[in-house]
């Protein structure tokens, strides 16, 4: 199994200061953070795309090729590339472009989004959110699979015979599908032989279980190749020596940033007492000593038998120095056990 990181490279006070971190210095300290998940050994580093002052990152396939020429080895990926709201062919060349500059580590994880700031900003119609995602998701794979591409759609001019350039390093670019618990976006997953990225933000992850019997349900009466149907599973948490210190250090910005999205959508503020659900083994954070982060992860890979697990630890602004700590004790410490245990240590 594949371990890593995602990130949405946030954007939001250090709640010791009450100050946002230069946006500079936030984006130095990102390269260090991949950097420093490649030499301890993790084998993927994903960072998400958005359109709003909580986060700095619009355009993944960028921020990727900064982190492509000072990596060697760890695979790159977004998460989510919004491709509702883009241009298919732009993505691919884009992310062809990553594949290039990193010699084959380029990876697209193409969702809906979880926030809709970039429907309005490129013109596009909310009512159309399905049919966008669905119509573009058919031209990016026919893209990823023809050099030559003809298509006609409901939402974006034609193209007639014509080339898509560069080409990546391989002969495809590895596209999941992403999704945060709708059946019908497993379906789709399963049906077209697509990997899938579920990220799981909230309620207990055996809830989950079922979707990715569908999806590989799906996958198998649609008569797709089994070592196609990926999993991925996406979590908050984060690593530290102790638990409690794991807990007292993350809770501030997380609580933070979850109670003012759950305020933009109607919901109450995060209690401490939430939080501490959530960490339990039954709950949606992947967050403690080390120990107790291996027996979460393996937890979940008796429900999922996932192939990759990825873990969010910066949901809001933390320090540095703390972050770089998870990173370390996540890649030399929890990722060597959890391996070892899956017989492939």
């Amino acid at each position: 199994m594949e371990l890593g990181l995602c990130t949405f490279v946030e954007n939001t006070p250090d709640l010791a200061t009450g100050k946002i971190r230069e946006p500079y210095q936030r984006m130095k300290d990102l390269m260090e953070e991949v950097e420093l998940a490649e030499q301890v050994g993790l084998d993927v580093f994903a960072i998400g795309e958005h359109h709003r002052p909580d986060f700095l990152v619009s355009s993944p396939a960028t921020v990727l090729a900064a982190a492509a020429a000072r990596t060697e080895r760890i695979k790159l990926s977004s998460a989510v590339t919004v491709l509702s709201s883009d241009d298919p062919v732009r993505v691919f060349q884009e992310f062809a472009t990553v594949d290039l500059l990193s010699k084959g580590r380029a990876e697209i994880m193409a969702g809906r989004g979880s926030f809709i700031e970039s429907f309005p900003l490129f013109g596009y119609d909310l009512e159309d959110y399905d049919e966008l995602f669905t119509e573009k998701l058919e031209l990016l794979l026919e893209i990823n699979k023809n050099e030559k591409v003809s298509w006609k759609g409901k939402h974006r001019a034609a193209i007639s015979n014509l080339g898509v350039y560069p080409r990546p390093y391989h002969e495809q670019l590895p596209i999941w599908i992403a999704v945060g618990g709708t059946p019908a976006s497993v379906v789709r997953a399963g049906t077209l032989g697509l990997p899938l990225a579920v990220a799981i933000i909230g309620g207990a992850p055996h809830h989950f279980g079922p979707l990715v019997d569908l999806y590989r349900k799906t996958g198998a009466k649609a008569n797709q190749d089994p070592a196609k149907l990926k999993v991925c599973i996406n979590q908050h948490g984060y690593v530290a020596e102790t638990s409690q210190q794991a807990a007292d250090e993350f809770y501030p910005s997380y609580a933070y940033v979850m109670s003012k999205i759950g305020r933009e959508r109607g919901w109450q503020g995060m209690t401490r007492e939430q939080y501490d659900y959530m960490r339990s083994p039954e709950g949606a954070l992947v967050l403690g000593s080390p120990q107790q982060v291996v027996d979460k992860i393996l937890y979940e890979h008796e429900i999922f038998k996932m192939d990759r697990f990825l873990i969010q630890m910066t949901v809001g602004t933390m320090p540095h120095a703390q972050v770089m700590k998870s990173i370390e004790l996540f890649g030399t410490v929890v990722a060597p056990v959890v391996k070892k245990a899956l017989g492939e240590g």
